[in-house]
Order: C-alpha cells, then structure tokens, then sequence
C-alpha cells in the first residue's frame, strides 16, 4: 500500500510499533490482524465497543481457530486500543487464554542423525545441523552471517533473537567441518545460507520445507520441524548430564522454568529415578498365583 492510499489510523499504528522498535513481520501481522477485525465489524475499528471486541473473539472461537492464533489476535488488539487509541476500557476486558502444556517432540540420536543424511543438498543438511548443534530457532538460523561463526574462539553469535537479544552458542568441531565444506562449495558472501535472491537470506518456509522432506525421506512419522531439532538438542545435553542452567544459557530462556520443562522428556532422568517398588521388591513374593 502507497502512503498516499494508507488511512491515517494505519499510519499512526505503524508510527507506534516502529517507535517500539516491532519487528517488520510483527508489524505485518499487527496491520492484518487488525484488518481482520475491520472485516468482522464491517466499519472503522477505532469505532469499536468491548463488545465487538468480545463478540469477534466468540466468532474466533467459534470459527475453530487455535489458541496460538486466538491470543495473538488479542495480543494485537491490545496493542491497537492501548497504544494507538488510548482506549484502556477494552485492553483490561481482552484477557489471554491459557493453553495447556504439552510436552515436545524429541527425536533420539538416531533419528536426528537419518534426519541429516536426508536432507536435500548440502546447504540444507547444514541448516538443519546448526539448528540441531547449536540449539538455534529456525529464525535464527537463517539470520546467521558469514562474520557470525568464530572459529578461534568455537562459539556461534546468534544476533537479535526472540526478544531481540544478542547470545553466544558452542561451535562444535563437527559443525565447523560442515560449516568449512559449506564455504568451499558455495562461496557465501553476508547471509550463511543466502536464498534464491542471494541479497536474502534463506527463509524459514524453506527450512521447513526441506525439514519436513528429510524426516519424510528418512522414514520419521514423528511430527517434526526445525524446532524439534532444538527441543532434541536441549534434551540430548540433559541426558548427557549437561547443569540446566548452562542448557537454559545455551537456549537463551528467561525463565528456568521453560527449560525444566525437557526433564519431563529426557529418557536418562527419567530412568535414573528408583520406582518404589523397586524398594519393596524384597518383601514381596514374586511367585505369580493363579486368579481364584
């Protein structure tokens, strides 16, 4: 859209989130979101009541859209009533909605490893690698720049990731002998993994894309994504022994919570726990009698 074309609330929304620095895929969705909600009631949103908002958040609802989408919705108008318009009145009755925890997928070392081995050339088979090695977002990734891997120090820099911070991640030796054959093959100049237009980079829809083909082609029925390979990493280091609290540092959480959440799916941890049955074993007759 044209400034000229673009409606001055628009356009002072865009002047908010550029002010607090909103991604531009942010700021995207914000404007469609926004849209949207325009479409549902059929006029201006600025002239919009709590009750539109609650009735376009039944009709969200009702329509069987997901609770990811259902809040980033809210999310969205928030930011719309509270910031743009000032209207405080709806932003205190737009509440999230709690999703359940669920527990993620995790391939095992195997797995990960016919996972690699099936990925479609060589830039793919890296990509994947370093979302697994390093424990990087798909996001992250594909940002990753030439100048980003230092390998006198073996560390990875992953720049502005979730929550726009700057971290450092382990450069294993294998890694960079993949990140070697890599340079030699394809010369990447800027971006590590440059897309179609070599001025881009990679996108994460290809990402998944060849992830997706790789688990297909090395006969994996488990639902995975890029993100799984994190979710493997993070899990592996922890059955490895690897402190929490250096994995959470490595992930780049917030909270330690969101990492202790892999203790749930790590097989050593898991087994490493005595049942107490195990303790009464001795006490118990362990002859089998027939049902009377």
């Amino acid at each position: 859209m044209t400034d000229e074309a673009m409606s001055p609330l628009r356009r002072r929304m865009i002047e908010d989130m550029t002010i607090r620095k909103l991604a531009p895929k942010t700021q995207h969705d914000y404007v469609q979101r926004v849209k949207n909600f325009a479409a549902f009631l059929g006029r201006s949103p600025d002239m919009a009541s709590f009750e539109d908002v609650r009735r376009y958040q039944l009709h969200l609802a009702a329509s069987g859209v997901g609770v990811p989408t259902i809040n980033q919705t809210v999310s969205t108008l928030r930011f719309f009533f509270r910031v743009t318009l000032r209207r405080y009145d709806i932003v205190e009755h737009a509440h999230f909605i709690h999703e359940p925890r669920k527990l993620p997928v995790v391939l095992s070392p195997e797995e990960v490893a016919r996972l690699l081995n099936a990925a479609s050339g060589l830039r793919y088979k890296l990509a994947l690698s370093v979302a697994y090695g390093a424990g990087l977002r798909a996001a992250e990734v594909i940002s990753l720049k030439v100048c980003d891997i230092d390998s006198t120090r073996m560390i990875i820099r992953a720049e502005q990731g979730k929550g726009r911070k700057d971290r450092y991640v382990m450069l294993s030796p294998s890694l960079l002998e993949l990140l070697r054959a890599w340079w030699r093959a394809a010369r990447p100049r800027g971006w590590l993994f440059p897309g179609r237009n070599p001025v881009q980079p990679m996108t994460t829809r290809q990402l998944n894309r060849a992830c997706h083909a790789a688990a297909e082609a090395a006969g994996i029925e488990k639902n995975v994504s890029p993100h799984t390979l994190r979710h493997s990493f993070a899990t592996h280091l922890l059955e490895q022994g690897v402190d929490i609290r250096v994995i959470q540092t490595l992930l780049g959480h917030a909270k330690l919570d969101t990492t202790a959440l892999y203790t749930r799916v790590a097989n050593t941890t898991i087994r490493a726990v005595t049942s107490p049955l195990d303790r009464l074993a001795p006490l118990i007759d362990g002859r089998l009698r027939p049902e009377a």
